[in-house]
């Protein structure tokens, strides 16, 4: 199967074991039940994601994800890719490269204000377009899907402004998918210009609680989403159900709880990964909610309403009273 961008990426969670440990079974399992399904859009999984926790695991831990996935799937996978550096984002993409990734999703750099929570994406979008163009030198003609996001800036949200994403096509050529991680305004906008100036970028978007909109709009070429993860049955049969020019079915099924599940996961972003996985463990995708330190451990309140929301959404879930076990001793 060759790799497209045009494809549903659902960008896994990584579970731990109760050591705190990256389960590798555990990971490699949640890829084969997210690539098994059949789907009207390929599923491809990303791995080493925000929402795999990237910032937390090691350079080893990166590679040894890939390979339990790659070993795992019959499809392609897509590897995140950060780093404080262009060097360092360099020397992890390569990794991911040798260990059999057919892209690389790209993360911004992290590091100081001046480039993160107070960077300008207007002014300066040379921060981005240089680290960019020195990945993608590196790797070659090797597809990039870009994970836009930097400092709030209305009407786009957390997403780059128009201008910085035409600098970064402009000078990157190999960008294949563009994650949208905009309010609704400005990924209206974002998506109709990349559909006009870049036909060969796919516009993925990113929050699920939107998909319904975004298929009537014509702005959904594939996605990139960690929401798969806890909701993939309803999520697959929505997207077929539009594939097939059922729109009221498909209208039926979003207000039959899925857009209630994915609205409560989406209504606070502060929390957002933090439910991402909680709803995986419950709905038994994974066999643990925890995360890596420095992120907290799900609430009980959070837990109760999950659990409330999935079953009216149709998936089977845990019962949240097991939440409490669960995080007891964490040493994640």
């Amino acid at each position: 199967m060759e790799y497209s961008a045009r494809s549903l990426h659902v960008t896994l969670v990584t579970p731990f074991e109760a050591s705190g440990a990256v389960d590798t079974a555990g990971l490699a399992k949640l890829a084969q039940r997210m690539t098994a399904i059949d789907s009207p859009i390929p599923m491809i999984p990303i791995v080493n994601a925000e929402a795999g926790e990237i910032y937390t695991l090691t350079r080893d831990e990166l590679v040894t994800n890939l390979q339990a996935v790659r070993d795992a799937v019959d499809t392609p996978i897509v590897a995140g890719v950060v780093g404080r550096t262009s060097g360092e984002a360099i020397e992890i993409a390569q990794d991911a490269l040798r260990a059999g990734a057919s892209g690389l999703f790209v993360l911004p750099p992290y590091g100081s204000a001046d480039i993160t929570t107070s960077w300008d994406a207007a002014r300066y979008p040379e921060v981005v377009v240089d680290y960019l163009h020195r990945i993608a030198s590196a790797v070659g003609e090797v597809p990039l899907l870009i994970h836009p996001t930097g400092r709030a800036n209305p009407p786009y949200g957390i997403g780059w402004p128009p201008a910085t994403v035409r600098a970064v096509l402009d000078r990157v050529p190999t960008v294949r998918g563009w994650k949208m991680t905009y309010s609704y305004e400005g990924y209206r906008q974002v998506a109709r210009m990349i559909h006009e100036e870049y036909p060969h970028v796919a516009v993925l978007p990113s929050s699920a609680v939107r998909y319904h909109e975004n298929l009537a709009n014509d702005q959904l070429d594939g996605a990139c989403s960690g929401s798969f993860c806890y909701a993939l049955d309803p999520m697959i049969e929505h997207l077929r159900l539009w594939s097939q020019g059922d729109v009221p079915a498909a209208t039926k099924l979003w207000h039959a709880g899925l857009a209630e599940l994915h609205e409560y996961v989406y209504s606070d972003y502060s929390r957002l990964h933090i439910r991402y996985k909680l709803a995986s463990w419950l709905a038994g995708e994974i066999e643990s909610p925890l995360m890596r330190d420095p992120m907290p451990a799900p609430t009980a309140d959070e837990a109760e309403r999950l659990q409330s929301l999935l079953v009216a959404a149709g998936i089977e879930s845990r019962d949240a009273a097991e939440l409490k076990a669960a995080v007891a001793g964490r040493a994640v």
